[in-house]
């Protein structure tokens, strides 16, 4: 990742927004990363990414709060959900 600062993205933003479209760059203030410029396409697809893993968290996390759910069989969840619904 090519890196600039704030001064030298100003002066160059040409270049910089050149080098964004095929990866991502950082831009720094005071020596400290600041921003990251990248791509629509890029952000795109680390958003997409993002989700999915998030979801797979999700998924996870699910699976193992019923496996240990003191409740037996599908149709008591069901029910046990209807019921809190209805409070």
């Amino acid at each position: 990742m090519l890196s600039y600062t704030l001064t030298e993205a100003h002066n160059q933003h040409g270049e910089v927004f050149d080098q964004a479209a095929v990866e991502p760059v950082l831009l720094t203030k005071q020596s400290r990363p600041s921003h990251v410029i990248m791509s629509f396409d890029t952000y795109k697809r680390l958003m997409e990414r993002l989700t999915e893993l998030e979801d797979m968290a999700l998924a996870e996390a699910a699976v193992s709060a019923l496996s240990q759910s003191p409740m037996v069989g599908t149709e008591t969840f069901v029910e046990s959900l209807k019921q809190l619904a209805n409070r």
